[in-house]
């Protein structure tokens, strides 16, 4: 595939056919032949690896990070890698990160933590091309060594894969050294729960008028806090209909997900139509004040710190502060609609898919064993009931047991109560709001 020249005053030339079929040289000069061979095997290495399209051995890596630049300026000229400098880990990470004019800034924010992990990791100047799997997998080992949760190791090494596969993409490397490095993410239960509606009546019992509107939105409504609830405005509520159009910041991005519509559940009209009464007059935001003013920065919702707020009110009415304040409430909100309608219906209302409520919201509570329980019990009960009733069935009369219609009110009457719980849930029975403190809407 390569071969060695001698020049007749002593000059080493190793020649090849490149992966796209044109004959190049390397010109290394006076040198010793067995430095030559050893050129030529490293170079017929990278050529093999490029044809087959994987990432160049451990050793062929080790070798290219050790090379000077002259020589290395000599293999980029030939096409064989990329042109030392521009495949600086560093530099590459900034460029990447300036270009990518299609995300937020607050998902900056959040690259710049894998991207710290791996400046120090690998240093600023290594050369990309050097990386290789074997050290892919000890980047992971070091996340691991680090103490992070399962899930944040998890999600840097994808932040790493992604910034990899671009730089792959752009033929800077010729593979992935981070495809298949992964973790199993393990979920704490401890950092799950379910908020009883019991508990937040006596959490709403301690707030002012302010928090009592946010409280209700994130368990009644399961907006997400900050970004959906202080982005709520008035005209997002059809009390007529009995529906929200809650405006997403966190999905936006995203085709035809910079919005949703819910129900205006049943258990969170009275806390909206408290708030609508105490509004300023031309009030635009459901909940305004303060958190809005201070939050939503050129990064996105920061520099806001309702927690600590929150925090007190739970306090204060003698609660101990669970672990993920805000999403807690929209979990138990999302938990207690999936008992009542199919899934792909509430996923549809929350905003998120079906994959991901089944591993991070939807959890399994108390209730549901007492329902389980009840249920066998009074199966069992039936049961008894319908061994003890069986012999007396032949004392029955051929026209008793073939006359007696199907009875069908039982559906009818499910079929009702269904439409009377919708009609509720979309605030039926409340009548039509005639105030119009916003002329022209």
């Amino acid at each position: 595939m390569a071969s060695i020249s001698r020049e007749p005053n002593g000059r080493r030339t190793v020649q090849f056919i490149g992966a796209d079929g044109k004959r190049r040289s390397i010109r290394l000069g006076k040198v010793a032949q067995r430095i030559a061979e050893a050129v030529k095997l490293r170079v017929e290495l990278i050529i093999a690896s490029k044809l087959a399209g994987h990432a160049i051995d451990d050793e062929t890596a080790r070798w290219l990070a050790q090379l000077e630049k002259p020589m290395a300026d000599k293999l980029a000229k030939a096409g064989l890698i990329p042109e030392r400098g521009i495949t600086a880990l560093g530099k590459f990470l900034d460029d990447y990160v300036t270009q990518r004019k299609d995300v937020k800034e607050a998902t900056k924010e959040i690259w710049s933590q894998p991207i710290r992990n791996l400046r120090t990791f690998f240093g600023e100047n290594r050369d990309m091309i050097t990386i290789t799997e074997a050290d892919a997998e000890a980047f992971k080992q070091y996340l691991i060594a680090e103490k992070l949760a399962s899930t944040t190791v998890q999600k840097r090494l994808q932040f790493a894969c992604t910034f990899f596969k671009a730089a792959r993409k752009r033929k800077l490397i010729p593979s992935n050294p981070f495809e298949g490095i992964t973790t199993v993410a393990v979920l704490s239960k401890d950092r799950q729960r379910y908020i009883t509606v019991e508990e937040i009546e006596r959490v709403i019992a301690f707030c002012d008028p302010h928090w009592r509107t946010i409280v209700a939105l994130c368990r009644f409504g399961g907006l997400r806090c900050p970004s959906e609830v202080l982005s709520l405005r008035w005209q997002d509520v059809d009390w007529e209909r009995g529906r929200i159009e809650v405006q997403s910041p966190k999905t936006e991005h995203h085709p035809g997900k910079d919005s949703r519509t819910m129900p205006l559940f049943a258990e969170l009209r009275p806390y909206l139509e408290e708030a609508f009464e105490l509004a300023p007059e031309g009030a635009v935001y459901v909940v305004g004040g303060p958190y809005r003013e201070s939050a939503l920065t050129a990064k996105g919702w920061r520099n806001i710190n309702m927690r600590t707020q929150f925090e007190r009110i739970l306090k204060r009415a003698g609660l101990k502060p669970w672990p993920r304040l805000f999403h807690a409430l929209r979990a138990s909100r999302e938990t207690e609609l999936a008992r009542k309608y199919p899934l792909h219906v509430v996923t549809a209302w929350f905003g998120n898919s079906q994959r991901v409520a089944l591993k991070h919201y939807l959890q399994v509570t108390d209730d549901d064993f007492e329902r389980a329980i009840q249920g066998g019990a009074e199966s069992g009960a039936k049961a008894v009931q319908n061994t003890v009733q069986q012999p007396a069935a032949p004392e029955r009369s051929d026209e008793q047991e073939t006359t007696q219609a199907p009875d069908d009110s039982g559906a009818c009457a499910n079929s009702d109560d269904f439409m009377l719980e919708l009609a509720g849930s979309q605030g039926g029975g409340h009548g039509i709001r005639t105030r119009n403190r916003f002329p022209g809407i």
